[in-house]
């Protein structure tokens, strides 16, 4: 990784500080208080050293410096366990606001954008990236402020006590934080590849066990297994690379305080043989002098060396950070920012379009250029082969896929409209049933408020009544993960239910008995056409043998509306939507 764009993500992880300021300051303060009380820890110690052995005092005088010992290491402890609990809270605290903030950029960007890229790459950016980022704010960013206070506190302890020790400490602290910068950098690059291979590997994962059954039928399960095999290893060769340069950093970091404390007792030793006499104030190296400087000196290099730790906490939430940060802060040319014109609810919608031409999240041309008037409460049926863009019209109106040219609400460029506002006056049916809520009811009101007497109605509206007796709780039952305690058609009847229960003022159905039964899709579709009378109404569909009760079919070809009309004008003429019936009905026969 280039330095600028280390520099630049270090920026950015410390401008996210702010959301947990209050608990980093505050670890960073009982760290503090932890240091001087080592310091005083050591000054004890020293003094009931020096009383013992030069003193020869008796037990009585030197009891009350012991017992403030004692509650020196009670309150170290104390400070310690507040520390981790305060520096864990803060890191929750950004893991939980930088989990929000990329949530609410997928729901900006719509599915359409998010369909761009597999679903374990969206798993890894909110789990394992974001956790990352759990150390890098609980204790490295504290510790960065406690290894340039804490030695600082403790050199201002020595010097006046032994300047040679001082002067040791000094000259040698500078080449931990230099080497350890040196490995760090290393270690920063190895983590963003790590995170770049577990993204490739958890969507390579998820895609090969959606298509499971595909595979089997083709017998690529063998070569599947060596496939993810061959990829779990080079993940584990990568990790192993993380790892070592963790080490390495440590083992730096230990060589020069065990050589700079090795330094500091060499010299005491010589003094106390009489070899040396300088480092003193005129009266000796005294025994207290000594055990001071001795005692302190690994805690002088403690901060540095929990800052090498740490370290490797930045090391990783630098290679989380990368993602992140760009996945944060990308502007696609095709979007633009959301609208801020709120639509006024509950009024019946004209839908205009001039020029529209509807393209990709990368600005790929998917449909158009397109010219229609869709007058309130008419209801359209769109037909059309596969890939001439009937799915890419529903998403542009749903608000989920960006466009040039004009494509008007009741006088208002989509674009311009809040999107939330937009949304409330939309129901949508599409061809894959999504039932995010816990139980049958939730899904069904999806936030709103319902009578019994409408509820009722709208499940029988929707065929939901048929089987909502034979759940063990009714309405209350739980339907599972990706709704597995319903078939297909149960979930799709739930979803044309929560449909039909919301008003609003356009309804968008797209496919919405591909994944049917016969039986389930008649009824779906009766329930359908019955609620289409409500409002504005867009059917996408295949079924071309029950649209004669619409009041106009669009026939799309290549992203553009090449034929319109009734059933029995287009239907009786020779046209693109008399071929299509034509072979619709070979295709049957």
């Amino acid at each position: 990784m280039e330095k600028k764009r280390q520099q630049q993500l270090t920026r950015w992880l410390r401008q996210q500080r702010v959301h947990a300021r209050p608990w980093t300051t505050l670890s960073t303060l009982l760290g503090l208080l932890s240091a001087l009380l080592i310091i005083a820890q050591a000054w004890l110690l020293a003094t009931l050293m020096d009383r013992l052995i030069i003193g020869q005092q008796p037990r009585t005088q030197w009891l009350p410096a012991m017992l403030l010992l004692l509650s020196c290491f009670a309150a170290r402890a104390l400070l310690s366990w507040l520390r981790e609990q305060v520096g864990y809270r803060g890191g929750e605290k950004i893991r939980r606001t930088l989990r929000k903030q990329v949530l609410d950029r997928l729901q900006q960007l719509g599915p359409a954008w998010i369909q761009g890229k597999p679903a374990g790459s969206w798993a890894t950016l909110l789990l394992e990236q974001t956790e990352d980022m759990q150390d890098y704010y609980a204790r490295y960013l504290p510790q960065m402020s406690l290894a340039v206070t804490i030695p600082c506190l403790i050199l201002l302890v020595i010097f006046p006590v032994n300047w040679v020790a001082g002067c040791i400490l000094l000259a040698t602290a500078p080449l931990i934080p230099l080497f350890m910068a040196l490995v760090g950098m290393g270690a920063a690059d190895a983590n963003r590849r790590n995170f770049l291979a577990l993204a490739r590997l958890s969507g390579d994962f998820l895609d090969r066990l959606r298509g499971l059954d595909t595979l089997r039928l083709f017998h690529r399960g063998a070569a599947e297994t060596q496939a993810i095999a061959a990829s779990s290893e080079a993940f584990r060769q990568r990790t192993m690379e993380v790892l070592r340069l963790a080490f390495l950093s440590s083992a730096v970091l230990e060589f020069f305080a065990s050589i700079s404390i090795a330094i500091v007792a060499v010299y005491f030793g010589f003094s106390y043989l009489g070899e040396l006499d300088f480092g003193h104030y005129g009266s000796g190296v005294t025994l207290f002098a000594g055990f001071l400087a001795l005692i302190l000196a690994p805690e002088f290099f403690q901060p540095l060396r929990d800052l090498g730790t740490f370290y490797h906490a930045k090391a990783q939430a630098t290679g989380a950070a990368d993602a992140l940060h760009t996945f944060m802060t990308a502007q696609d040319d095709s979007y633009t920012a959301e609208g801020t014109q709120p639509l006024a609810p509950y009024q019946p919608l004209r839908i205009e379009a001039q020029g529209l031409i509807i393209t990709a999240p990368d600005g790929t041309p998917l449909a158009g250029p397109l010219d229609f008037s869709l007058p309130p409460g008419r209801r359209i049926a769109l037909v059309g082969q596969s890939g001439a863009g009937k799915s890419s019209l529903v998403n542009v109106l749903l608000g989920f896929l960006p466009y040039q040219g004009s494509l008007r609400i009741n006088g208002h460029e989509l674009r311009s409209l809040q999107r939330s506002s937009w949304h409330q006056a939309i129901a949508w049916v599409g061809q894959n049933p999504q039932l995010p809520a816990l139980t049958v009811r939730e899904n069904i009101l999806n936030g709103q408020s319902a009578s019994a007497a409408r509820l009722q109605e709208v499940l029988a509206l929707a065929g939901v009544d048929e089987f909502i007796a034979r759940l063990p709780q009714g309405l209350e039952s739980e339907i599972g993960d990706q709704a597995t305690g319903l078939s297909v058609g149960q979930a799709q009847r739930i979803a044309v239910a929560r449909a039909l229960l919301k008003s609003c003022g356009l309804l968008l159905l797209d496919e919405p008995g591909a994944s049917l039964d016969v039986r389930s899709e008649q009824h779906v579709m009766r329930a359908l056409l019955a609620a289409s009378h409500q409002q504005t109404t867009l059917l996408v569909t295949h079924q071309l043998n029950e649209l004669a009760q619409w009041d106009e079919i669009w026939v799309m070809r290549a992203g553009k509306i090449i034929e319109r009309g009734s059933w029995q004008q287009l239907s009786s003429q020779s046209g693109p939507f008399a071929a299509l019936l034509a072979h619709r009905q070979k295709e049957r026969s």
